[in-house]
């Protein structure tokens, strides 16, 4: 039974971040579409989330690992 939660919660974390990667990608079209700076995509709300992540993910697994 637990693997099958397991399951679940990769599938979940999955379609998270499908579904922010897709809303990244069109903000970035966006950015391209208006002429604006190629940076401009990652002070949007999809690129300050995959920012974050990008951020935090080192600090979790850096706090995981203490003894």
């Amino acid at each position: 039974m637990s693997t099958l939660i397991d399951i679940l919660k990769l599938i979940a974390i999955l379609v998270a971040a499908i579904l922010v990667g897709n809303w990244f990608l069109a903000e970035v079209r966006e950015v391209r579409m208006k002429g604006k700076p190629w940076y401009q995509a990652y002070f949007s709300t999809p690129g300050i989330i995959i920012l974050l992540a990008l951020l935090i993910l080192p600090l979790i697994l850096w706090l995981g690992n203490k003894p």
